[in-house]
Protein backbone atom coordinates (compact mmCIF):
# COMPACT_ATOMS: atom_id res chain seq x y z
CA UNK A 1 0.00 0.00 0.00
CA UNK A 2 1.31 3.29 -0.65
CA UNK A 3 1.97 5.26 2.48
CA UNK A 4 -0.48 8.10 1.50
CA UNK A 5 -3.50 6.01 1.57
CA UNK A 6 -4.05 5.74 5.07
CA UNK A 7 -1.86 5.63 8.25
CA UNK A 8 -3.79 4.49 11.24
CA UNK A 9 -2.91 3.90 14.79
CA UNK A 10 -4.08 2.85 17.88
CA UNK A 11 -3.59 2.80 21.35
CA UNK A 12 -4.83 0.46 23.71
CA UNK A 13 -4.38 2.98 26.97
CA UNK A 14 -7.18 5.44 28.39
CA UNK A 15 -7.76 8.90 26.56
CA UNK A 16 -10.13 11.03 28.06
CA UNK A 17 -11.78 12.41 24.86
CA UNK A 18 -14.72 15.90 25.33
CA UNK A 19 -17.72 15.69 22.79
CA UNK A 20 -16.13 18.68 21.31
CA UNK A 21 -13.41 20.97 20.87
CA UNK A 22 -14.70 24.33 21.48
CA UNK A 23 -11.06 25.94 19.48
CA UNK A 24 -11.83 24.51 15.95
CA UNK A 25 -15.02 22.81 16.54
CA UNK A 26 -13.80 19.60 16.08
CA UNK A 27 -14.37 16.18 18.02
CA UNK A 28 -10.53 15.70 19.23
CA UNK A 29 -10.25 12.23 17.62
CA UNK A 30 -6.64 13.13 16.68
CA UNK A 31 -3.02 11.52 16.81
CA UNK A 32 -1.90 15.78 17.23
CA UNK A 33 -3.03 15.13 21.16
CA UNK A 34 -0.27 16.89 23.13
CA UNK A 35 -2.45 19.28 24.73
CA UNK A 36 -4.52 20.15 27.87
CA UNK A 37 -7.34 17.24 26.12
CA UNK A 38 -4.96 14.45 26.45
CA UNK A 39 -2.53 15.44 29.45
CA UNK A 40 -1.56 11.34 30.08
CA UNK A 41 0.62 12.07 26.99
CA UNK A 42 -0.85 8.72 25.37
CA UNK A 43 -1.31 8.34 21.52
CA UNK A 44 -4.70 8.16 20.28
CA UNK A 45 -5.79 8.71 16.99
CA UNK A 46 -6.80 8.13 13.58
CA UNK A 47 -7.97 11.99 12.94
CA UNK A 48 -9.82 14.89 13.31
CA UNK A 49 -13.15 14.20 12.68
CA UNK A 50 -15.22 17.74 12.17
CA UNK A 51 -18.46 18.52 13.25
CA UNK A 52 -21.41 18.74 10.88
CA UNK A 53 -23.60 20.11 12.89
CA UNK A 54 -21.64 23.49 12.21
CA UNK A 55 -21.61 23.25 8.08
CA UNK A 56 -24.52 22.97 5.63
CA UNK A 57 -25.01 19.43 4.82
CA UNK A 58 -26.38 19.76 1.43
CA UNK A 59 -25.38 21.96 -1.74
CA UNK A 60 -27.43 23.57 -4.18
CA UNK A 61 -26.67 26.08 -7.03
CA UNK A 62 -23.09 24.41 -7.93
CA UNK A 63 -23.81 24.13 -11.59
CA UNK A 64 -23.06 27.91 -12.71
CA UNK A 65 -19.55 27.72 -11.13
CA UNK A 66 -18.77 24.87 -12.66
CA UNK A 67 -18.77 25.66 -16.36
CA UNK A 68 -18.41 29.46 -15.60
CA UNK A 69 -15.38 30.46 -18.10
CA UNK A 70 -13.07 31.57 -15.66
CA UNK A 71 -13.45 28.31 -13.94
CA UNK A 72 -12.86 26.15 -17.40
CA UNK A 73 -9.69 28.30 -17.42
CA UNK A 74 -8.47 27.45 -14.05
CA UNK A 75 -9.61 23.92 -15.05
CA UNK A 76 -7.49 23.88 -18.08
CA UNK A 77 -4.15 25.44 -15.97
CA UNK A 78 -4.59 22.33 -13.74
CA UNK A 79 -4.93 19.97 -16.62
CA UNK A 80 -1.95 20.73 -18.33
CA UNK A 81 0.15 20.75 -15.52
CA UNK A 82 3.55 19.06 -16.21
CA UNK A 83 1.85 18.22 -19.67
CA UNK A 84 2.73 21.06 -21.97
CA UNK A 85 4.87 18.95 -23.94
CA UNK A 86 2.20 16.21 -24.76
CA UNK A 87 0.51 16.04 -28.41
CA UNK A 88 -2.75 16.08 -27.12
CA UNK A 89 -2.86 19.39 -25.11
CA UNK A 90 -0.76 21.13 -28.03
CA UNK A 91 -3.21 20.20 -30.21
CA UNK A 92 -5.83 21.84 -27.60
CA UNK A 93 -4.54 25.21 -27.71
CA UNK A 94 -3.99 25.44 -31.08
CA UNK A 95 -7.39 27.34 -30.42
CA UNK A 96 -7.82 27.29 -26.84
CA UNK A 97 -10.15 29.93 -26.84
CA UNK A 98 -12.36 28.35 -29.31
CA UNK A 99 -12.15 25.18 -27.56
CA UNK A 100 -13.09 26.26 -24.25
CA UNK A 101 -15.71 28.46 -25.00
CA UNK A 102 -17.24 24.91 -26.88
CA UNK A 103 -16.59 23.28 -23.63
CA UNK A 104 -18.53 26.16 -21.88
CA UNK A 105 -21.30 26.12 -24.56
CA UNK A 106 -22.21 22.23 -23.96
CA UNK A 107 -22.25 22.60 -20.65
CA UNK A 108 -24.28 25.38 -20.61
CA UNK A 109 -26.98 23.57 -23.29
CA UNK A 110 -26.68 20.31 -21.10
CA UNK A 111 -24.77 18.67 -24.94
CA UNK A 112 -22.08 17.88 -23.53
CA UNK A 113 -21.13 14.35 -24.14
CA UNK A 114 -17.50 12.62 -22.81
CA UNK A 115 -15.52 10.53 -25.77
CA UNK A 116 -14.54 6.93 -24.89
CA UNK A 117 -11.86 6.36 -22.47
CA UNK A 118 -8.57 5.19 -24.02
CA UNK A 119 -7.39 1.69 -22.40
CA UNK A 120 -3.96 0.95 -21.87
CA UNK A 121 -1.30 -1.07 -19.31
CA UNK A 122 1.37 0.18 -17.45
CA UNK A 123 3.93 -1.72 -15.52
CA UNK A 124 5.28 -0.51 -12.49
CA UNK A 125 6.26 -2.61 -9.40
CA UNK A 126 3.09 -4.17 -10.70
CA UNK A 127 0.94 -3.97 -13.82
CA UNK A 128 -2.45 -2.02 -14.15
CA UNK A 129 -4.70 -0.91 -16.54
CA UNK A 130 -5.78 2.39 -16.83
CA UNK A 131 -8.32 4.41 -18.24
CA UNK A 132 -7.70 7.63 -19.90
CA UNK A 133 -10.47 10.36 -20.28
CA UNK A 134 -9.46 12.43 -23.62
CA UNK A 135 -8.29 15.84 -22.80
CA UNK A 136 -11.07 17.87 -23.39
CA UNK A 137 -13.13 15.75 -20.99
CA UNK A 138 -10.48 16.18 -18.42
CA UNK A 139 -10.59 19.74 -18.24
CA UNK A 140 -13.76 19.23 -17.33
CA UNK A 141 -13.11 16.91 -14.85
CA UNK A 142 -10.71 19.33 -13.37
CA UNK A 143 -13.33 22.15 -13.78
CA UNK A 144 -16.18 19.59 -11.50
CA UNK A 145 -13.66 18.71 -8.79
CA UNK A 146 -12.91 21.94 -8.02
CA UNK A 147 -16.15 23.04 -6.89
CA UNK A 148 -17.07 19.62 -5.39
CA UNK A 149 -13.66 18.64 -3.83
CA UNK A 150 -14.01 21.30 -0.72
CA UNK A 151 -17.49 20.19 0.51
CA UNK A 152 -16.55 16.50 0.67
CA UNK A 153 -12.68 17.11 1.67
CA UNK A 154 -13.77 18.84 4.97
CA UNK A 155 -15.92 15.75 5.90
CA UNK A 156 -12.48 13.07 5.30
CA UNK A 157 -10.35 12.21 8.42
CA UNK A 158 -7.30 14.06 8.99
CA UNK A 159 -4.99 10.64 7.91
CA UNK A 160 -6.61 10.17 4.65
CA UNK A 161 -3.15 11.28 2.35
CA UNK A 162 -4.12 10.43 -1.28
CA UNK A 163 -4.75 13.26 -3.90
CA UNK A 164 -5.89 15.87 -1.12
CA UNK A 165 -4.17 19.76 -1.29
CA UNK A 166 -1.41 20.01 1.42
CA UNK A 167 -1.42 15.44 1.83
CA UNK A 168 0.38 13.44 -0.22
CA UNK A 169 3.26 10.73 0.52
CA UNK A 170 5.81 13.28 2.09
CA UNK A 171 2.97 14.64 4.64
CA UNK A 172 1.98 10.62 5.47
CA UNK A 173 5.45 9.68 5.89
CA UNK A 174 6.16 12.69 8.53
CA UNK A 175 3.06 11.68 10.25
CA UNK A 176 3.64 7.58 10.23
CA UNK A 177 7.26 8.38 11.61
CA UNK A 178 5.65 10.91 14.08
CA UNK A 179 3.30 8.46 15.59
CA UNK A 180 6.60 5.53 15.29
CA UNK A 181 8.37 8.11 17.40
CA UNK A 182 5.51 7.66 20.27
CA UNK A 183 5.90 4.14 20.43
CA UNK A 184 9.26 3.71 19.96
CA UNK A 185 11.74 2.16 22.67
CA UNK A 186 13.35 5.17 23.91
CA UNK A 187 16.70 3.36 23.50
CA UNK A 188 15.71 1.03 26.61
CA UNK A 189 16.27 -2.51 25.99
CA UNK A 190 13.69 -3.78 28.87
CA UNK A 191 10.94 -4.75 26.65
CA UNK A 192 7.24 -3.18 25.75
CA UNK A 193 6.49 -2.52 29.20
CA UNK A 194 8.34 -0.22 31.12
CA UNK A 195 7.32 3.96 31.98
CA UNK A 196 9.05 5.01 28.88
CA UNK A 197 7.27 2.52 26.16
CA UNK A 198 3.80 3.19 24.38
CA UNK A 199 2.53 -0.15 22.88
CA UNK A 200 1.17 0.32 19.43
CA UNK A 201 -0.04 -1.23 15.95
CA UNK A 202 -0.28 0.07 12.98
CA UNK A 203 -2.70 -1.72 10.15
CA UNK A 204 -1.63 -1.95 6.50
CA UNK A 205 -4.42 -2.74 4.05
CA UNK A 206 -4.75 -1.89 0.06
CA UNK A 207 -8.27 -2.72 -1.90
CA UNK A 208 -7.50 -4.66 -4.95
CA UNK A 209 -8.52 -3.16 -8.20
CA UNK A 210 -9.59 -0.39 -5.95
CA UNK A 211 -10.94 2.07 -9.06
CA UNK A 212 -12.16 -0.65 -11.20
CA UNK A 213 -14.33 -2.20 -9.34
CA UNK A 214 -16.14 1.00 -7.49
CA UNK A 215 -19.40 0.56 -8.00
CA UNK A 216 -20.97 3.94 -9.81
CA UNK A 217 -24.37 3.26 -8.24
CA UNK A 218 -23.44 3.66 -4.97
CA UNK A 219 -20.97 6.19 -5.21
CA UNK A 220 -23.77 8.50 -6.97
CA UNK A 221 -26.19 7.57 -3.61
CA UNK A 222 -23.06 8.74 -1.72
CA UNK A 223 -22.76 12.31 -4.17
CA UNK A 224 -26.23 12.93 -3.71
CA UNK A 225 -26.75 12.86 0.15
CA UNK A 226 -24.40 15.90 -0.23
CA UNK A 227 -25.12 17.21 -3.37
CA UNK A 228 -28.89 17.84 -4.38
CA UNK A 229 -27.74 20.43 -7.28
CA UNK A 230 -29.72 18.29 -10.14
CA UNK A 231 -27.50 19.77 -12.91
CA UNK A 232 -24.51 18.88 -11.16
CA UNK A 233 -25.65 15.20 -10.20
CA UNK A 234 -26.64 15.14 -14.16
CA UNK A 235 -23.35 15.87 -14.85
CA UNK A 236 -21.74 13.34 -12.68
CA UNK A 237 -24.26 11.09 -13.74
CA UNK A 238 -22.73 11.78 -17.77
CA UNK A 239 -19.14 11.18 -16.57
CA UNK A 240 -19.51 8.10 -14.56
CA UNK A 241 -21.67 6.25 -17.28
CA UNK A 242 -19.04 6.82 -19.97
CA UNK A 243 -16.57 5.09 -17.06
CA UNK A 244 -18.94 2.07 -16.77
CA UNK A 245 -19.40 1.90 -20.33
CA UNK A 246 -15.45 1.55 -20.72
CA UNK A 247 -15.06 -1.35 -18.12
CA UNK A 248 -17.98 -3.32 -20.04
CA UNK A 249 -16.46 -2.81 -23.41
CA UNK A 250 -13.06 -4.35 -21.86
CA UNK A 251 -14.97 -7.11 -20.01
CA UNK A 252 -16.42 -8.01 -22.87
Amino acid sequence: MKPEGMVIYFHACGYRVPDLNENDNRVYLNGNNWSEFNDNKHSFGIALAQDNKLMPTTYNNLYNQIISLGNLILAWRKAIKGKIQKDYVIEFEKDLQKNLLVLHTELKTKTYLPKPLTAFIIRDHKTRLIHKSDFRDRVIHHALVQIIEPLFDRTFIYDSYANRIRKGAIKSIERLNGFMRKVSRNGSQKGWFNNNQIKGYCLKVDIKHYFQTVDCEILLSIIKKKITCQDTINLIEIILKRTSESRERERD
